[in-house]
């Protein structure tokens, strides 16, 4: 029987990153482009409040953006490109991976 060792080298700055979510396409090379993004609501820039006569906080009296309870921030912080074989492999990998997670909260 054959056998191949596999070694694993990590970048110093290999940090995982939690995504919920992905945007993507293929390109004009016939790839599959995948840009992984966190979905999060925004946070103002600024916010203006009144004071109450004991100087604490009272109600909002300004936001800056004024919108930006209307928006949604897609942070993007990394993207793969893959031919359609690693495609196809990370898609049979991560299916087993589904299983799998399925299966555990099942029980």
């Amino acid at each position: 029987m054959k056998e191949l060792n596999i070694k694993y080298k990590f970048d110093s700055n290999y940090n995982p990153t939690y995504v919920n979510g992905a945007l993507g396409g293929i390109n004009p090379q016939g790839e599959i482009i995948a840009n992984f993004y966190l979905e999060r609501g925004p946070l103002p820039k600024s916010t203006k409040y009144e004071l109450t006569d004991e100087n604490q906080l009272g109600n909002v009296v300004e936001n800056n953006p004024e919108d930006f309870q209307n928006s949604l921030i897609r942070y993007v912080e990394c993207g793969i490109v893959l031919n359609l074989n690693s495609a196809k492999q990370i898609n049979k990998w991560l299916s087993e991976q589904i299983s799998t997670l399925e299966s555990l909260q099942t029980k």
